[in-house]
C-alpha cells in the first residue's frame, strides 16, 4: 500500500489517508454562520476521498474576523450551521476540524477595533493596531476557549488552533510584531506565552481523547524574524501543553515577497518533524501525487495538505489512487466512472 493512503491514528481520530484540505477563507459567512455554500464546498470535498478537512479561519471574536463575512464561533447561534455540514462530511468517511482564530492587526472589519502584541501596522493599506492590555490578552485566551466549546458542540473532530501568517498568535510569535517589554514579549519564551496560555484554556473544555493542531510560520523571510529552527524550540517548550499535530506553513507576517515553488515548505516541516518528534503536515503548491508520496516515504512529513489543488479538484484523491495503482473505494453512485 502507498503511504499516501495509509491509515493514522491520532489519539481518538483514525483517518484513512494522509490527505488534509487545509483552512481557506470562503469570505462566505453571514454573521459568522455557515450556509449552503459551505455544505456544498465541504461536503463535496469529502466525497472526494480527503481523509481531513479543516475548515475555513473562524473568529473566536467577531473583532478578530479577516473579513465580516468570515465564519464564526463567538456565539452558541453560530453551532448549529457547523454542526450540519459536521455532519454531512463525516457521514462520507472524512475527519472534520475546524481552525479558531484571531486576525489581530490583520482584520478588515472596520466596524471594530483592530488589536495586536504591538501597535504597529501591517502595511499602509492597514489601522494602525491598539496595544493590547492584559484584560484585552485574558478575553481573547477565554475567547478561545469557549470557540473551542462550540466547536465541541458541532462535532468536530479536531480543532486548529492558527498560530501563523501574521494574525494575532502569530503576532506574539514573531520579534518582528511582537515589541512588548512585559511578560508577553522579547524571550522566545514570552513570545509564546499568549499561545500557551490559549492551549491552557482550551484543554478545560475539549476533549482530552480529541487531538489539537497548531499551524505556524516557520519562516519570516526577513532579518530578525522567526526561522525553523526558532520556530521548533517554541514548539518544543509548548508541546507539553497538548500539541498533537503541527500544521507547517511560513510567510506573512510581515509585507514581503515569497519565492514559492513546488514543495518550498517541507523543509521547515522536516525541520520541525525532527527537532520535535511531533507529527507535522506539509504542503505549498504540491500538486502531484508522486511528489507526495516521496515526501511520506522519506519521513519529511506525515500529512500532504493540498490547498488551491483541491479548489481546482475536489476529486484529486481518487485520481491519485489511480496514479499511484492504489486501489480505492469510490462512492457508490460513482463506480461508473472509475
Amino acid at each position: 500500500m502507498t503511504k499516501l493512503f495509509s491509515k493514522f491514528e491520532l489519539k481518538s481520530m483514525e483517518l484513512k489517508n494522509r490527505i488534509v484540505m487545509p483552512p481557506m477563507c470562503m469570505y462566505t459567512a453571514e454573521d459568522g454562520i455557515a450556509g449552503d455554500w459551505h455544505f456544498v464546498h465541504y461536503t463535496t470535498r469529502a466525497v472526494g476521498g480527503v481523509g481531513l478537512i479543516i475548515f475555513e479561519a473562524t473568529g473566536v471574536e467577531s473583532r478578530g474576523r479577516i473579513t465580516d463575512r468570515d465564519l464564526g464561533l463567538w456565539k452558541d447561534e453560530q453551532v448549529e450551521g457547523l454542526r450540519r455540514v459536521v455532519e454531512a462530511c463525516q457521514k462520507q468517511g472524512a475527519k472534520v476540524g475546524i481552525q479558531l482564530g484571531h486576525a489581530g492587526r490583520k482584520s478588515e472589519v472596520l466596524s471594530e477595533p483592530s488589536i495586536a502584541p504591538s501597535p504597529i501596522a501591517f502595511s499602509e493599506k492597514y489601522r494602525v493596531p491598539v496595544e493590547m492590555t492584559k484584560e484585552d490578552i485574558k478575553t481573547v485566551t477565554t475567547a478561545f476557549r469557549e470557540a473551542a466549546r462550540r466547536a465541541d458542540q458541532a462535532g468536530f473532530d479536531t480543532i486548529e488552533i492558527h498560530a501563523a501568517h501574521g494574525y494575532l498568535i502569530s503576532e506574539f510569535l514573531s520579534p518582528l510584531t511582537n515589541k512588548r517589554t512585559d511578560e508577553y514579549g522579547g524571550s522566545e519564551e514570552n513570545r509564546a506565552r499568549f499561545l500557551k496560555e490559549i492551549l491552557q484554556e482550551i484543554k478545560t473544555v475539549w476533549s482530552k481523547e480529541k487531538p489539537i493542531i497548531v499551524r505556524v510560520s516557520a519562516e519570516d523571510y526577513a532579518e530578525g524574524g522567526n526561522h525553523d529552527d526558532n520556530m521548533a524550540s517554541i514548539l518544543n517548550a509548548l508541546k507539553k501543553e497538548g500539541i498533537d499535530l503541527v500544521n507547517v506553513s511560513s510567510g506573512a507576517v510581515v509585507n514581503i515577497t515569497m519565492k514559492v515553488y513546488p514543495g518550498y515548505q517541507t523543509k521547515f516541516a522536516e525541520t520541525i518533524k525532527n527537532s520535535t518528534q511531533l507529527s507535522v503536515i506539509t504542503g505549498g503548491l504540491i500538486t502531484s501525487p508522486l511528489m507526495a508520496e516521496e515526501i511520506l516515504q522519506n519521513e519529511r512529513a506525515d500529512f500532504i495538505f493540498l490547498g488551491r489543488e483541491l479548489l481546482r479538484n475536489p476529486y484529486w484523491p481518487l485520481q491519485a489512487a489511480k496514479e499511484l495503482n492504489e486501489e480505492l473505494e469510490w462512492p457508490v453512485q460513482y463506480t461508473r466512472a472509475k
